[in-house]
């Protein structure tokens, strides 16, 4: 049995997991041009989150997910860096909350690192 928080986080990467073939067209506007095949990271990146959420939800895998979210969302921070920078890829968020997404990021690194 894992403790709540746990399972929130599984959960969550389970659920932006799925966004990414729900909602394909607001990933591929956020991923830099200079990143190539958009459309490929965009599924690809959407079954990592959803293999990892799986995976942060078992017991002999949880380390190793914690791991892999981590670098994940260190790899996700150009992402975030662009749509402050691009006003298309920012999705007509405020621009307060594009720069609060990037501490995020680190909270939830943070918070992943509670698993390894």
């Amino acid at each position: 049995m894992f403790p709540w928080h746990q399972y929130l986080f599984g959960l969550i990467f389970l659920a932006a997991g799925v966004t990414h073939f729900t909602k394909p067209h607001w990933y591929e506007r956020i991923i830099p041009p200079y990143i190539p095949a958009h459309k490929s990271v965009v599924l690809l990146s959407g079954i990592i989150e959803m293999v990892l959420g799986f995976m942060l939800l078992n017991a002999d895998t949880q380390s190793g997910a914690a791991w892999c979210i981590i670098v994940l969302l260190i790899l996700f921070l150009p992402v975030h860096i662009y749509m402050l920078q691009d006003e298309r890829a920012s999705l007509n968020l405020p621009k307060w909350l594009l720069i609060l997404r990037i501490p995020l990021q680190f909270g939830l690194m943070y918070w992943a690192y509670q698993y390894v």
